[in-house]
């Protein structure tokens, strides 16, 4: 018996035959992967560091959760624009610039001592965010163009080994951080971290040349629907806005409480714990590390229990590590029980894509990477402001209960609104 199956946008790009399923992944998709492992490095780098840059320059924790801010309101302006244009505009290029723009932000903030240009090319490159290498503003185009090349089994592996490669890179990245400490000379001349700079700007030089070599194919042409099928695909598409919106909804509550505390996490182990670089560097690396592990364990989870399952016990467990971490009262307790936490939390980032991912059809996949990210951008960037400014009067506890009870409301709405979606084959 022969399949009926219509040919997908896949089958129709790589020529595979209507039914013929592959775990294959394409050319395109593997540079893809090996463009946000070199990005991954320099994000990592900032993470660790570009707060801590801030704290030594005398900012205050208000003035750090303003520039975090700044950089995330900008990004999700520029998603709100590009996310949807990737469904009919070139991926590729789009992904070009936002390299050419990162690499001249870093390249400018590792050159000048000027404080207005290193806030201005923090506000164009998101320093300090933690994006886990994806293409900051650009990351729907991204995660659409994966979208796009695969289905089914692999595309979930595919964008599941992406937030991998994503935490392995920010690992890294940031452990070099604690170079310079190492090597005897310190943070005590704000030169060293300037230097770090050279880390992200080699990181986008080298994604740069990866996506240069990637082949763009066009569409196959859309023929002209009849009076049914708009009908149909009318209801489609309700549905379809239907879900974006419980998205978006879920989203926004997750995305105010991983503000609160994650763009600042290593500016609270230097508050808290009077720690310096050179220790906090690696702390965060052991986070992103585990964030790895706990992506693989998290595609394998999905594979026995559903991937929606497995998204609410992990971060259910991620959420009182949370809980744990605040409550710490050494500085190796708490960064053993952050990366934990980290390890449930980050490692259902692919996961948690690809839900959003099954939730339109082909054509509207930029659409809805485009909401999955600008539904958590927009209330992120609120966060930094509140937690900076608690942090520095002294509130080390209450940022992470106001952040974990947010994240107990966001998996109930998660569960309430997807937990049909593991039914489906």
């Amino acid at each position: 018996m022969t399949s009926s199956r219509a040919p997908s946008d896949a089958d129709r790009l790589h020529k595979r035959p209507p039914g013929a399923a592959s775990t294959a992944f394409t050319r395109n998709v593997r540079l893809l992967l090996a463009a946000r492992t070199a990005r991954s490095l320099g994000q990592g780098v900032t993470v660790a560091s570009f707060s801590l840059y801030l704290h030594a320059l005398g900012y205050s924790g208000g003035a750090i959760g303003t520039v975090l801010m700044a950089g995330l309101m900008f990004g999700a302006m520029l998603t709100a624009i590009v996310g949807p244009l990737s469904d009919r505009r070139s991926q590729k290029r789009m992904l070009l610039g936002y390299e050419v723009a990162a690499a001249a932000a870093a390249l400018a903030a590792m050159l000048s001592k000027n404080e207005a240009i290193l806030i201005f090319a923090a506000t164009i490159a998101g320093f300090g965010r933690g994006a886990n290498g994806a293409a900051g503003p650009f990351a729907p185009v991204e995660q659409a163009w994966i979208a796009r090349e695969l289905e089914g089994a692999a595309r979930r592996r595919a964008l599941s080994v992406n937030a991998t490669l994503g935490f392995l890179g920010m690992g890294f990245g940031a452990a070099s951080v604690a170079v310079p400490g190492l090597m005897g000379h310190g943070f005590a001349d704000l030169a060293s971290y300037r230097l770090l700079f050279l880390v992200p700007f080699v990181g986008s030089l080298a994604a740069l040349a990866l996506l240069f070599t990637t082949e763009e194919r066009t569409h196959a042409a859309v023929s002209i629907p009849t009076a049914d099928t708009r009908a149909r695909d009318l209801s489609i598409t309700r549905e379809e806005n239907r879900q974006l919106r419980r998205l978006a909804t879920a989203n926004a509550i997750n995305g105010f409480a991983i503000g609160i505390i994650g763009p600042l996490i290593a500016y609270w182990f230097a508050r808290r714990f009077a720690q310096g670089p050179t220790l906090i560097g690696p702390a965060m690396a052991l986070t992103f590390f585990l964030g790895a592990v706990g992506s693989g364990l998290n595609r394998r989870l999905a594979d026995r229990i559903g991937t929606v399952r497995s998204v609410l016990w992990m971060r259910g467990t991620g959420l009182v590590l949370m809980i744990a971490t605040a409550l710490a009262t050494s500085f190796p307790v708490a960064v053993g029980l952050y990366a934990s936490r980290a390890l449930c939390n980050q490692g259902t980032a692919g996961a948690r894509q690809a839900v959003a991912a099954d939730l339109t059809r082909a054509e509207r996949r930029g659409l809805a990477a485009s909401v999955q990210s600008l539904s958590l951008q927009i209330p992120r960037a609120a966060g930094p402001i509140l937690g900076g400014m608690l942090i520095h009067s002294g509130a080390f506890v209450l940022p992470f209960l106001m952040a974990a009870g947010l994240q107990a409301i966001y998996l109930v709405l998660y569960g309430k609104y997807f937990g049909a979606l593991d039914a489906r084959p």
